[in-house]
């Protein structure tokens, strides 16, 4: 019977298919978490998720909001002293818990995604007023209206078109995407 990965060993392939440096390789510094603007609002720091990673703790670590509260601002990445892209092992997580469909309950970052690929998948381009129903109803009524009206305005200003575009040969590129996206057949 051959043997699964461990959680660990699957991060590893993740970050492995994007030519990052192994998490392995961490000496648990800490400038990745002194150097990161959002770790105040995370469950735990980059460096914390680094080493729970090493100990295989996947539960604690799908449940979290760690990698869905990054900036992506790469701060963390450019200062690791060994090399390691803890931003693009942030988007391994986040990949990796949408896959599993295993995230803490009441984020936006995997309800967005989702339907960011979605719409992806089904018209080859991002469409905004889409995307924003995954997260206009976490405002309050006073927010969303306003998000509406913006909307609005750049609706009929021509910055936001009525109808998402399509790319063309759409079906072509809907065969590519089935390939890498483990999203299932594209709607």
């Amino acid at each position: 019977m051959p043997l699964r990965p461990s959680f660990s060993e699957e991060i590893a392939g993740l970050l492995h298919a994007t030519h990052a440096n192994p998490i392995k390789t961490c000496i648990q510094c800490g400038t990745c978490s002194g150097s990161c603007p959002v770790a105040k609002f995370m469950d735990y720091s980059p460096r914390k998720i680094i080493a729970m990673i090493n100990a295989d703790l996947k539960d604690r670590i799908l449940n979290c909001n760690t990698y869905w509260y990054c900036a992506s601002c790469y701060y963390c990445t450019v200062r690791c002293p060994r090399g390691i892209d803890i931003a693009e092992l942030m988007y391994a997580l986040k990949r990796y818990s949408i896959w599993k469909n295993q995230y803490k309950e009441g984020l936006v970052g995997p309800v967005f995604s989702e339907t960011f690929v979605k719409t992806i998948i089904k018209s080859g381009r991002s469409y905004e007023p889409v995307l924003a129903t995954s997260y206009l109803f976490t405002f309050g009524l006073q927010e969303m209206l306003m998000e509406a009206q913006t909307a609005t305005n750049l609706m009929l200003k021509g910055r936001i078109p009525v109808l998402p575009p399509r790319i063309k040969r759409l079906e072509n590129f809907k065969k590519v995407i089935q390939k890498i996206i483990p999203l299932g057949k594209p709607e």
